[in-house]
This record gives structure tokens, sequence and C-alpha cells, in this order.
């Protein structure tokens, strides 16, 4: 059957080739508490790798980076308050995590960290942040927008 498929997709021309390779995006954050962008763009199903690049020099355990994308609607100010007893698990709350579209693991000084995902199908306003303690507030914060 499958093959059967394959010929008559070949036949009316519309031929489907496998996706390539995520495309990479690089972010970079450091003892400033600001990523060096704030407005990320993709398609809706794009393959995307997102980089995170600490360029920081505090010790880990006092400012450590990562990336959270959430979904459309949710309240990053609740998001982060709901997560902030929760250093096991990153500093989100298990309660808030069907929130999340895609996370990176903390980066420390010198370390980059990333995570490969699948941007939602729905176009829209994903925001972003760094759910470190203090980060959000100070302004680690950003919009993937999907188009």
């Amino acid at each position: 059957m499958k093959r059967l498929l394959t010929l008559l997709l070949v036949v009316a021309g519309s031929v489907t080739f496998a996706a390539g390779p995520p495309r990479t995006i690089e972010i970079t954050g450091g003892d400033q508490m600001k990523y060096n962008v704030t407005v990320l763009r993709a398609k809706a199903g794009e393959s995307i790798r997102l980089r995170l690049i600490s360029n920081g020099t505090l010790p880990k355990v006092a400012m450590a980076h990562n990336v959270v994308v959430l979904k459309p609607g949710t309240d990053p100010a609740k998001f982060v308050a709901a997560g902030a007893a929760n250093r096991e698990t990153d500093f989100i709350a298990p309660s808030m995590a069907t929130a999340v579209v895609a996370k990176t693991p903390f980066a420390g000084p010198g370390e980059t960290v990333e995570v490969v995902f699948t941007v939602p199908a729905k176009p829209g306003r994903y925001p972003f942040l760094c759910t470190f303690a203090g980060h959000f507030q100070a302004g680690m914060q950003g919009t993937l927008i999907v188009s």
C-alpha cells in the first residue's frame, strides 16, 4: 500500500521529500541576565535547533540560563512564579509543564546547551524565557513568532 501511495504521488506530480536538518537559532545570555535577541521567527512545522550559549563568568550555581518556549496564552509571570520552588524540575512547576513547547537544560559560564523541536503548527506568538530565579523579572525573555 505504501509503495502504491508513493507511486500515486509521483504520478500526480507532488513528490514529498524528507525534511532536512533542523535550522539552528543561537541565543546568548550572560551575567547581565538578558538574551542577545528577544524576537525569533519560525515557520509553522519547521524543525529548529535552539542553541543557548552562556557567555557569563559567574558560577553556574548563582547564574545559570535556559530557554523555555511556552504556549500562546500562557502568562509568563505566573509560569515563573509557580515554578520558583521547583529547582529539581528547572524551576518549572509540574502543574505547568503542559504549557512548555520546548526547553533547554541550564547552561553555566562557557557552556552551550540546545534543544531540537518541531515548531507548533499553529501560527502565533510564543513567549520564551529563562526560569532561573530573578532572570525573567530582569528581562530575560522574548517572543517566538510562528507564521
